[in-house]
Parts: structure tokens; C-alpha cells; sequence
């Protein structure tokens, strides 16, 4: 049977430099290996596909130059976890950020993303096509099927959704082989849908009960945004963020992260790390100078929270994005 999940990646595979690699102890044995031309880059790409109706993907390498790649995917429902990463999606715009999980919504419009070079694309993801969410859950469950591809849309890029991380390390780490492979995957596309539906249903209950933003609102949340944007190094009181937004404390927090996805604190983290990921690649600043020039007085902290970001330590980003091609 032709096999159209294989067909793509391996049309997508030849067209951005991979060319097959034998299989290494550290994926499972039922996928196939890609090696990236070291001219491009270095790493691998590991994919275990199920017909027409599910494909697992493990990325592990990195691009020797920035680059800008857009790709018009099938028609698919993704869900990814990033364990290392740096890049902004350009339509729209969005930073992906290191420990986040992502949905992706194939088949509808190019996707164009920027990846920075020398930095780790580090992921693991499991990808349905419609012979599984149309037809296969369709048939199993006929009285109470309902399409998934609004609870994947509900996810987006979230780093609130603790079981799925779980799920995704778990299909990362494992190394089984032969029909216990095969039935360890299915299992875990089937679970990892029942999360997104269920996370999905949780998040709709949670905004319904929110007020709608008004107008107003939303204009005083793009006020303040704009003014955090340029000041996000500094260490503003939540007194001055209150006076500047117009609004209740309380008001603000909840309005703030719906708006946002994010809560203030965690905004201005992500603003900062951004400043930091140019003064690391870009100059030669020690890492205690860095992070004061991002708002930090305490470079252990900034490690931290840098490392949560990106997944890689200061030093190591700095390595990464600065060595040299083979």
C-alpha cells in the first residue's frame, strides 16, 4: 500500500539536506534515521510512521547558518514538545520557547518559521493524519465522535500542560522494538488525543467564566504592552504596572494572561531571555555582564531562568552559537 506519510518526508527530507543514516542506539529501532549534510548543518531526524495514520518525529540537530524554512505540510494535527530551541514563527509572529509544548495545524497555509544557527533543535512529536482523526476514531467511537482539530487548536504553544510533557518524554525515551513498539506508539497517539480533548474542554470551562475583554481593555493592555516591551530590563514595581494599565490589580492578572497566554512576570522573562540570546551570540560580554544588561543582578538566576527558555545554559548556547562549521 502507498504509503503517503513516508512519500512526503522523504520528498521533504531530500529537499532540505537529509539523506538517510543507519539507526542509532539512541531511538528506537522500528524508525528510520536521517543524517543532515554537514554543509547545512549537523544532527539527525528519527521518524516511525503507522501507514496513513500517525507519524512520531524526534528532531535532534542544529542549522549552521539562520535560516528561514517554510513548508506546506499535509493535512495533519501535530503536538510537539520543544526541549531546545531558538526561532520565532513569522506568520504570525511567536517566539518558540524551550519547555513549551506546541500544536501545528497542517494542510491550510504555508508555515514559515526562523531557526537561529548553531542552536539545538531539540523535539519530540507525535503527528495525526485524517485516515485517523476522521475516519479510524470515527468508526470506533460512532456515537460520540467528535473532530479533535479544535482541542488542538485550543493548545498553541503553552508551557501549562504538565501530562502531555510527561507523554511526550516517555515516547522520546522509549526503545522497544517489533510488535511492542508498534502497540506501545498506538497507545500513546490515543492518549495523547484523549489529553489534548480533555486540556482542551478544561480551558474553555475556565474562560467561560472570565469576563470578555472590552475595547477598552484591550487598548490598555496593548498600552501597557508596548511600554513593557521598553522597559522589560528593568525592575518595575507591580504598583507602576497597575497605575500604567488602568486597571485592577486582580483585573489586570487575569486579563493579562488571557490576552497574553502568559502571566507579566513570565512576559517580561521572555522578553529578556530574547535580549540575552543576541548578547550571547552576538558579543563577547561575560555571563554576569549579560545578565545585568537583561535586568538580572544575580548571573545564577539568570542561568536558570535562561536554561528554562532554551534549555541549554548561557555558556552553552554561547558555544553552540559561536562554533565554527565543520
Amino acid at each position: 500500500m502507498k504509503n503517503k506519510i513516508e512519500d512526503f518526508y522523504v520528498t521533504q527530507f531530500a529537499e532540505r539536506g537529509f539523506t538517510p543514516a543507519p539507526n542509532s542506539l539512541d531511538y528506537c529501532e522500528v524508525g528510520t534515521t536521517w543524517q543532515l549534510n554537514d554543509k547545512i548543518g549537523t544532527g539527525t531526524f528519527w521518524i516511525y510512521n503507522r501507514q496513513d495514520l500517525f507519524d512520531i518525529k524526534i528532531h535532534d540537530f542544529y542549522l549552521n547558518e539562520d535560516t528561514i524554512l517554510d513548508f506546506n505540510w499535509p493535512e495533519c494535527l501535530s503536538i510537539m514538545q520543544f526541549d531546545s530551541i531558538s526561532g520565532e514563527e513569522l506568520s504570525p509572529y511567536r517566539r518558540l520557547e524551550a519547555g513549551s509544548v506546541k500544536s501545528f495545524i497542517g494542510g491550510y497555509s504555508t508555515y514559515k518559521v526562523l531557526i537561529h544557527k548553531k542552536i539545538p533543535i531539540r523535539t519530540v512529536g507525535i503527528e495525526i493524519m485524517p485516515a485517523y482523526y476522521e475516519d479510524y476514531l470515527k468508526e470506533q467511537y460512532p456515537d460520540e465522535y467528535a473532530n479533535p482539530l479544535k482541542a488542538f487548536e485550543a493548545v498553541g504553544q503553552t508551557a501549562d500542560f504538565p501530562e502531555m510533557s510527561r507523554l511526550l518524554k516517555q515516547v522520546e525515551a522509549y526503545k522497544g522494538s517489533g510488535i511492542s513498539a508498534g502497540l506501545f506508539y498506538e497507545g500513546k497517539v490515543a492518549e495523547a488525543i484523549s489529553l489534548i480533548v480533555e486540556w482542551s474542554r478544561l480551558q474553555q470551562q475556565r474562560k467561560e467564566v472570565r469576563k470578555k475583554l472590552s475595547v477598552q481593555d484591550v487598548q490598555q493592555l496593548e498600552n501597557l504592552t508596548l511600554y513593557l516591551n521598553d522597559h522589560c530590563i528593568q525592575d518595575i514595581p507591580l504598583e507602576q504596572i497597575v497605575r500604567i494599565s488602568c486597571m485592577s490589580a486582580r483585573k489586570l492578572q487575569t486579563a493579562f494572561k488571557e490576552y497574553h497566554g502568559c502571566t507579566i512576570t513570565e512576559y517580561i522573562q521572555q522578553r529578556r531571555m530574547s535580549q540575552a540570546e543576541t548578547l550571547l551570540a552576538k558579543t563577547d560580554l561575560s555571563i554576569g555582564q549579560v545578565a545585568q544588561s537583561v535586568g538580572y543582578t544575580s548571573a545564577s538566576r539568570f542561568a536558570e531562568l535562561f536554561r528554562k527558555s532554551t534549555g541549554l545554559l548561557p555558556l552553552e548556547y554561547r558555544r553552540m552559537s559561536k562554533r565554527e562549521k565543520k
